[in-house]
C-alpha cells in the first residue's frame, strides 16, 4: 500500500505546476522538481528543488524559474528566432540574452506578478555566480549585461545587486556604442521579428557585426527567385525569357507567360497570383514552425557538472545493451575464451570471493532492540523481575538490517589501452563480484564506456561538413554499454561479459560523460545506498576532441563531474586505477601497478566501504553504550 505523502512542499509544487502550465498555455507540459540544474527540453520543464523547509529563497527561486520558462514558451517563436540567430559565438550569446529579456519583459507587462519572481531568480543566479564581487569588466559577461539593460529599459525595474553590478561595469560601453539601438528595442517588444532585427543592429553597433552572418531578410527573396519565376516575370516585364525557362509547364501556362511578356498583366490576375504566393509562403512557414519548434526551445546544459562543456553532435551517441553488439553464439564463444583466461586464477579468485562474502554476511546479522513494552519476552532480563517484582517485564524485538537495500555499479573503462590482460582481469573481477554480491542480496550493475569509432567517427564528419567551426567540444560518438542491469540476475548476464573480449570493441575513452551517465542511472534507483566503483587505466583521451579543443578539455570535465558526485553525496564514489594514479582525481581511490592485483583491490575497497557504513557504525556505538 502506498503511503500518503506528508511533505508540506507537495501542495506548493502541485499549485506551481498548474500555474506554470496555465501561464505557458500548454496543458501537457511536464513540470518536475530536481536538485539538478533547471532546464527546458521539449515539453518537459525541470525546476529547482523545494525541500520540506520551504524557505523563502527556495520558493522564490522555483517560482521565478517557472515564470521565466513559461513566458519563454508563451511569447517565443522558435522559427523566427532560428531565422535571425547570428552565427558567431559572442553574437549568439548577446542575441539569446536579449530575446530572453524580451520574453520576460512582455510577461511582466501582461502579468506584473511575474516581475518580482523573476527578480528573485536573477538575484539567486547572480549570487551563485558571484556577480556582486566582480570589479573587472573583462570578467563580467557582456551578454548578461545586454540582457539586463534590455530588461531595465523595458520594465523600469531596479536590478538585484549582483546583476546591477554587471550592468554598471558595461553600461558605459553599451551606451556609447549602441544607445540609440537599445532605445529602439522597447518599441518592438511585442513583435519578435522586429525585435530580432533591432537586436542584430545592437550587436553590429557593439562591434560584432562580422559574427551576424547573412542578412535573414534577404534570404526569402533569393528563395523566391528560385521557386517562383513567374511572379518575377509579372513584376518585371523586361525579363521576357522567364516564360521560355519553364519548358515543363502546361501549354496553358506557357501561353500565359508569352502574353505577359508582350503586355502588362491584368491587375486582378496579378493580385490573385500574389495572394496565392503569400498563402504558400504562410503555409510553408507554419510547417517550419511546427517541425522546428521542439528543437528551438531553451536547451539545458549537456553536462550538469559543467554548463560550459560542449558536445558538437549527440545524434550518433548510443547507450546499448551488450547482447545487441553480438549474437548469442558469438557471446558464448567469447565467454568461453574469458573462462579460459580465468582458469589459472581460479584458486585465488575463489579465496577472494569467499573472503568478501564472509565479511559482507557477517554484517548482515540481525540486531535486536531491547527494553520494549511489547515484542518477545527478554529472558536475559528476567533476573531483574525476580529481584524486584515491581519491575516491569522487558521485551525485545528483532530488527531487520538495511544492508540489503544497496546497489553497486561497476563502471569499466573499455578503451584501447585496456586491450589484452587488463580487460580480461577487469571482466573476471566484475564477474566474481557480481556473483558474490548477488549471494549477499546486493544488486550489481556492470557498465562499460568507449567510443563507436577511432578519431571522431560521424561526429567529426559532420564537423568537417559544417566548415570546421572552432572549439566544437566533444567530437566523437559515444558508446555506453550495459553489460548487466542491476535488476537482472547474474546467470542471465553471464555471457555478456565475454563481449569485452571482442576484437575492435575497445577504442577511445571519455571518462567524464561516462561517469555522469552512470551517476544519473544510480540516482534513478530506489535503493537507500548507492556505491559507484570506477575502474580505469588512464586519463580521458580522444584524439579527435583534443586536436581541436584545449588540451585539458576532457580532463577538466572529468574533474568537474567527480567534484559534483562527491559534493552531492547521493552516491558513494570509489576508483581503482590500473597503472595510473587516480588519487589526483578521486577522494577515495587506490592505484595498482599489476592487473593481477585488481580483484583483490576491488574486494578490499568494497569491504571497507561496508565496514565504514555510518548508519551501521552508529548502531554498533549505541548498542555498545547500552551494554
Amino acid at each position: 500500500m502506498s503511503k500518503r505523502s506528508n511533505n508540506p512542499a507537495d501542495p506548493f509544487k502541485k499549485a506551481l505546476s498548474e500555474a506554470t502550465r496555465a501561464m505557458a498555455a500548454d496543458p501537457d507540459l511536464e513540470v518536475a522538481f530536481s536538485v539538478d540544474p533547471p532546464g527546458l527540453r521539449n515539453d518537459a520543464m525541470r525546476l529547482p528543488q523545494v525541500t520540506r523547509r520551504m524557505s523563502r529563497e527556495e520558493v522564490m527561486l522555483a517560482r521565478g524559474t517557472a515564470d521565466a520558462y513559461a513566458l519563454r514558451l508563451r511569447f517565443h517563436d522558435a522559427a523566427t528566432h532560428r531565422r535571425y540567430t547570428p552565427q558567431g559565438e559572442i553574437a549568439t550569446e548577446l542575441f539569446e540574452a536579449m530575446e530572453t529579456a524580451r520574453c520576460e519583459a512582455v510577461g511582466a507587462r501582461a502579468m506584473p506578478g511575474t516581475a518580482g519572481n523573476i527578480d528573485a531568480k536573477i538575484a539567486a543566479e547572480a549570487k551563485r555566480l558571484g556577480y556582486a564581487d566582480i570589479t573587472d569588466p573583462a570578467r563580467a559577461p557582456l551578454a548578461q549585461a545586454a540582457g539586463y539593460f534590455v530588461r531595465h529599459l523595458a520594465t523600469g525595474r531596479a536590478l538585484p545587486e549582483g546583476a546591477q553590478n554587471v550592468l554598471d561595469l558595461w553600461r558605459g560601453f553599451l551606451e556609447s556604442h549602441a544607445s540609440g539601438a537599445f532605445e529602439g528595442l522597447g518599441d518592438t517588444l511585442h513583435d519578435q521579428q522586429a525585435f530580432a532585427r533591432a537586436a542584430r543592429q545592437v550587436i553590429s553597433d557593439l562591434g560584432y557585426g562580422e559574427q551576424l552572418g547573412d542578412d535573414p531578410d534577404d534570404a526569402p527573396g533569393e528563395d523566391q527567385d528560385d521557386d517562383e519565376p513567374e511572379d518575377l516575370t509579372e513584376d518585371n516585364p523586361d525579363q521576357d525569357q522567364a516564360g521560355g525557362d519553364a519548358e515543363d509547364n502546361s501549354e496553358q501556362e506557357s501561353s500565359s507567360q508569352d502574353q505577359s511578356s508582350e503586355q502588362p498583366s491584368d491587375p486582378q490576375e496579378m493580385k490573385a497570383a500574389l495572394d496565392s504566393a503569400d498563402e504558400d509562403a504562410m503555409a510553408e512557414e507554419a510547417q517550419m514552425q511546427e517541425t522546428e519548434a521542439e528543437d528551438e526551445r531553451v536547451q539545458p546544459p549537456h553536462s550538469d557538472a559543467d554548463p560550459d562543456y560542449r558536445v558538437f553532435d549527440t545524434a550518433h551517441d548510443e547507450e546499448i545493451r551488450a547482447e545487441e553488439l553480438a549474437d548469442p553464439i558469438e557471446l558464448e564463444r567469447l565467454r568461453s575464451y574469458l573462462d579460459q583466461q580465468l582458469e589459472p586464477l581460479r584458486g585465488a579468485v575463489a579465496r577472494l570471493a569467499n573472503k568478501l562474502q564472509r565479511r559482507l554476511q557477517a554484517q548482515q546479522n540481525r540486531a535486536w532492540d531491547f527494553d520494549l513494552e511489547e515484542g518477545t519476552l527478554d529472558a536475559g532480563r528476567l533476573a531483574r523481575v525476580v529481584a524486584n517484582p515491581l519491575t516491569p517485564l522487558s521485551f525485545k524485538q528483532e530488527r531487520d538490517t538495511d544492508f540489503r537495500d544497496t546497489v553497486v555499479t561497476l563502471l569499466l573503462d573499455n578503451s584501447g589501452s585496456m586491450r589484452g590482460r587488463p580487460i580480461s582481469i577487469a571482466a573476471i573481477s566484475a564477474d566474481v563480484l557480481a556473483r558474490t554480491l548477488e549471494r549477499c542480496q546486493v544488486k550489481v550493475e556492470i557498465l562499460g564506456f568507449t567510443t563507436r569509432a577511432w578519431k571522431g567517427g560521424q561526429s567529426r564528419e559532420a564537423w568537417l561538413a559544417a566548415g570546421r567551426p572552432p572549439l566544437p567540444g566533444r567530437l566523437n560518438d559515444l558508446r555506453h554499454i550495459v553489460y548487466k542491469p542491476a535488476d537482472a540476475p547474474w546467470r542471465r548476464a553471464r555471457a555478456n561479459l565475454g563481449l569485452m573480449m571482442k576484437e575492435g570493441l575497445l577504442k577511445e575513452n571519455i571518462d567524464g560523460e561516462a561517469l555522469e551517465w552512470a551517476h544519473r542511472r544510480m540516482l534513478a534507483r530506489n535503493e537507500a545506498r548507492k556505491v559507484l566503483m570506477v575502474i580505469s587505466d588512464g586519463a580521458p583521451v580522444d584524439d579527435s576532441t583534443l586536436s581541436v579543443n584545449p588540451p585539458s578539455f576532457l580532463e577538466k570535465h572529468l574533474r568537474d563531474v567527480i567534484e559534483m558526485v562527491e559534493r552531492r553525496r547521493a552516491v558513494e564514489l570509489v576508483a581503482i586505477g590500473i597503472g595510473h594514479d587516480v588519487t589526483r582525481y578521486y577522494q577515495r581511490a587506490v592505484t595498482i601497478t599489476d592487473v593481477e592485483q585488481l580483484a583483490g583491490a576491488m574486494t578490499e575497497q568494497l569491504a571497507s566501504l561496508f565496514d565504514n557504513d555510518p548508519i551501521r557504525a552508529g548502531r554498533r556505538k549505541r548498542l555498545s553504550a547500552r551494554v
